[in-house]
């Protein structure tokens, strides 16, 4: 607050006064001095003031940087093992600082719970006080209106009863809450300033709680579903799966789908080719466990919605359908084996697992691994590396080559699904010694060596991933900012004033009138209004004609003062 406000507070007592329900600041030189009491009242009034929660608010979104730009063990363990592995030389500071785990570490936590207790400990004091505020009724005018910023006068014939009476017309007509103390007319208007800044407030408390509630009780998972397939929203269920703290495993929505079709278009020509132009799920849903089928066709941010579980469409790729036949021509093997695309026309890699039933030529049980590489719409024959020309499956080719040995699987250790562990396998090799490796179209087999069997590309599926999440307290959260949105427009553009208008008779007999604006700061719409509000009472209360020359009505007045002030309003 400044010195030469703080000086108008005192010269114009209580009509200057409480404008605001914001605490007042205290200076370094108030700190006190001795007594522990003391030192705790003014650490919880550091707290508590606005400069404090601006700046634990500024350290809270600063505090967010590092968990959008550094992987979280929260989102992305993998992602986060990689990170470690690609930079060895920040990862041990990354790991004492907590930055991957930045939503859950003691320095960001302490964070939150700070700006939480300092906008609860803002918020009390200042709402009790404005309740108060409503219920009393705007102070009575200062002996001496001319002090005020805006100020305007004039002398007019009318009694002063019938003025005050004509400016309580006027000022209620303006919304101004108005009362006649003394021989003044009090109104005060812009009380919806202090309202939007307390709404404000508490909105940001409402995002706070909210936020914090969805953490703790959150659910989030991924599956990939081929065509054909289907989903039921248990733990087992899911590829992977994160929580919150405080979540339970009961508290999954039961809900199940299948996904009946993916509907994938792209543009044909043009320099948009490949763009996608339909890309939908067509599932079947059923809610509960006993719940009639319905229809639905998930797209990208129009998800499935079930009881506040939402099921988001995230990716889609190709999953060819393979046979594996054993020497014997015993089929061993049949699945649809997704792949996993690596650019945007759905070039595919992946890895084909026979861990089960196969028996070699010996009739001893053995593993078989084939590495695959899948184009959906075929190009590149001739010229070394095959690849996709087009994300539609117009012409899908399938390249393998294979291995047989252990996969490794045995041992308990997690695989990625995509990728074949070699290091216990042998590469299978064709009759001239060298590996084994074929293109092939839908309906063409590769013959294993020494009557191993075969391997046959039977068709093509298409496979959908979904994200299932369940984010509690998230329709709060944008209640919560709509309202800080409208209460911080509401304490930046409506202003809170007051006007006081004074009708006393002069010496001479004719009324004289007073009218006088006060805000919390500086502004021109305050003088502009004060003049609105001059020229609807002067049309009831018109100037009187100017006295003598000669004489003086006034004798209080200094020589050369005129008796009348224009009623547009004038400034201090």
């Amino acid at each position: 607050m400044s010195n030469t406000h703080t000086t108008d507070e005192r010269d114009l007592g209580e009509a200057g006064a409480q404008l605001s329900t914001a605490p007042r600041e205290e200076s370094a030189t108030s700190v006190p001095s001795m007594g522990v009491i003391a030192w705790a009242r003014w650490f919880w009034r550091q707290l508590t003031s606005m400069r404090v929660a601006l700046i634990l608010l500024f350290l809270l979104s600063l505090g967010a940087v590092p968990g959008s730009l550094i992987p979280q063990n929260s989102v992305d363990e993998l992602k986060v093992q990689t990170f470690k592995e690609a930079h060895t030389t920040v990862t041990p500071l990354y790991e004492k600082l907590q930055f991957f785990d930045v939503y859950s570490s003691v320095w960001f936590s302490a964070i939150y719970i700070l700006l939480f207790v300092s906008l609860i400990g803002c918020i009390v004091p200042r709402t009790l006080q404005f309740v108060g505020q409503l219920r009393g009724r705007p102070p009575g005018a200062p002996g001496t209106l001319t002090r005020l910023p805006a100020y305007t006068t004039w002398r007019t014939d009318a009694d002063p009863e019938q003025v005050r009476e004509a400016a309580l017309g006027i000022l209620r007509k303006r919304r101004f809450r108005s009362h006649t103390v003394g021989d003044a007319v009090a109104a005060e208007k812009g009380y919806l300033r202090e309202t939007g800044n307390l709404l404000f407030h508490i909105a940001l408390i409402v995002m706070l709680v909210a936020f914090a509630f969805g953490q703790l009780f959150k659910s989030e998972g991924g599956k990939l579903v081929v065509e054909g397939d289907g989903f039921a929203n248990t733990i087992t269920q899911y590829d992977d799966f994160k929580s919150g703290s405080l979540f339970d495993n009961d508290d999954l929505v039961p809900f199940s789908f299948d996904l009946d079709d993916f509907v994938g278009t792209y543009e044909r020509s043009g320099p948009q080719r490949g763009t996608p132009r339909t890309y939908e799920a067509r599932v079947t849903y059923s809610e509960g466990a006993d719940g009639a089928p319905k229809k639905k066709v998930i797209e990208v941010n129009k998800p499935l919605v079930v009881d506040g579980t939402k099921v988001y469409l995230n990716a889609h790729g190709y999953a060819p359908v393979i046979s594996v036949k054993d020497g014997r021509g015993k089929e061993v093997y049949r699945s649809a084996v997704p792949l996993l695309p690596i650019d945007n026309n759905v070039t595919s890699t992946g890895a084909i697992k026979v861990m089960d039933g196969y028996k070699d030529k010996s009739g001893k049980k053995t593993q078989l691994g084939f590495q695959a590489f899948f184009v959906p719409t075929f190009a590149g024959d001739g010229k070394g590396t095959m690849f996709s020309q087009y994300p539609g499956a117009d012409y899908p080719v399938l390249a393998l080559n294979g291995f047989h040995g252990s996969l490794g699987v045995d041992s308990g250790l997690p695989q990625n699904v995509y990728q074949l562990d070699t290091s216990k396998m042998k590469e299978f090799k064709d009759s001239n010694g060298d590996k084994l490796k074929k293109r092939l179209r839908p309906g063409e087999s590769m013959k294993l060596p020494d009557g191993a069997g075969s391997i046959t590309f039977e068709s093509v599926k298409e496979w959908a991933s979904f994200q299932i999440s369940r984010q509690p307290a998230s329709g709060w959260a944008l209640t919560g900012a709509v309202g800080a949105v409208l209460g911080l427009a509401g304490s930046l553009f409506i202003q809170r004033r007051r006007v006081w208008v004074r009708a006393v008779r002069g010496s001479d007999g004719v009324t004289v009138v007073e009218m006088a604006g006060l805000g919390r700061s500086e502004s021109a719409r305050l003088p502009e209004e004060l003049a609105g509000l001059a020229a609807a009472l002067h049309d009831v209360a018109p100037s009187a004609p100017d006295p003598d020359p000669d004489s003086d009505p006034d004798p209080g007045r200094p020589s050369g003062q005129s008796a009348e002030v224009p009623a547009e309003g004038a400034e201090k």
